[in-house]
């Protein structure tokens, strides 16, 4: 079974057809023999998302509860939230690589787990190289 960091911008992929391509779809295919761990603030994050698309009629709320559905079916685990004594880790992975908090919460996962990581955010794949973690390669 493969397991590796989800990245909210491959998420997204899946719910709008105009956003997905052959990388997404195939993280996507990939969940049905592995399991993709997200840091706690990617349902934040989602869900932001979805309001926000909502809201501007890129998408109903019919098309928001197929969505969730689909989610709910997937083997996505949460990680357990970032303790106080880490958050200097993020601000410093951050603060090393250009990167916002929230993409930083990714790659701290990552490298904690010691895992891939799937991302369409080019500043965050190449912030995870230089870390030296490894991007989640389809089969």
């Amino acid at each position: 079974m493969r397991r590796f960091v989800l990245d909210c911008s491959v998420t997204m992929a899946w719910c709008f057809e105009s956003e997905a391509d052959g990388y997404t779809l195939a993280v996507l295919g990939a969940l049905a023999d592995g399991t993709a761990i997200v840091p706690p603030l990617w349902p934040l994050e989602v869900a932001n998302v979805l309001l926000v698309a909502e809201r501007r009629r890129r998408i109903t709320r019919g098309d928001v509860a197929r969505f969730l559905d689909l989610l709910a079916d997937l083997p996505l685990v949460v990680a357990a939230p970032v303790a106080v004594e880490d958050m200097s880790a993020l601000v410093g992975l951050g603060r090393d690589h250009a990167l916002s908090a929230y993409d930083a919460a990714y790659l701290h996962l990552a490298l904690q787990e010691h895992l891939p990581l799937a991302t369409r955010d080019r500043a965050l794949r190449a912030a995870a190289r230089s870390a030296g973690v490894a991007p989640f390669v389809t089969r």
